[in-house]
């Protein structure tokens, strides 16, 4: 229970809002939604937000429901809605703009800026995030390397891992990309 009241203090600190707290206001979120460390979610707009199922938020991901670079100028803040579909993977350092539709089956990369919409079943990276390919696309080419590359289970993450297990992984790794459940 004191651990759990530290991480919301150090949350709080850091000027992220507990989903729960989010939720009060008015967030819509579906099951299985995940949010790492450093995740802002618009706050002052959430009840703009919606997140489906099966939605995952790498660390230091930003949703805006509003813009204000109107204001100064015309007085007023533009706002729009965030809707996010099912089985979404939202990748570190994301942005995402206010008056966006996300569909379902959707991978946006690390460091994307989501202006626009993105279709269902869809691989999106950039600035602007562009699609940049199909998610069925994304798919077979990583099982085509699972082939031929380093694939870990469990007991190499954090918490089970041994020191062999990390000086073998940084060799295994030398040459390419690898996978672990």
């Amino acid at each position: 229970m004191l651990l759990k009241k530290i991480r919301g203090l150090r949350k709080k600190l850091r000027g992220e809002v507990p989903t729960e707290e989010l939720v009060r206001r008015g967030l819509t979120v579906g099951k299985n939604f995940s949010r790492q460390q450093n995740c802002i979610i618009d706050e002052s707009h959430c009840w703009l937000i919606t997140i489906g199922d099966n939605v995952g938020f790498a660390p230091n991901v930003h949703i805006l429901a509003h813009d204000a670079s109107t204001k100064r100028f015309l007085g007023y803040t533009k706002i729009g809605r965030v809707i996010f579909g099912n089985n979404i993977h939202v990748g570190a350092g994301t942005i995402v703009l206010p008056n966006v539709k996300i569909g379902n089956n959707v991978i946006i990369g690390a460091g994307s800026v989501v202006t626009k919409d993105i279709p269902d079943n869809s691989v999106v990276v950039g600035h602007p995030a562009k699609v940049i390919a199909s998610l069925e696309d994304f798919e077979n080419k990583n099982k085509k390397l699972m082939e031929n590359r380093p694939i870990y289970n469990k007991s190499w993450v954090i918490g089970s891992i041994s020191e062999e297990q990390k000086e073998k992984m940084k060799k295994d790794l030398e040459n390419g990309l690898g996978y672990i459940i």
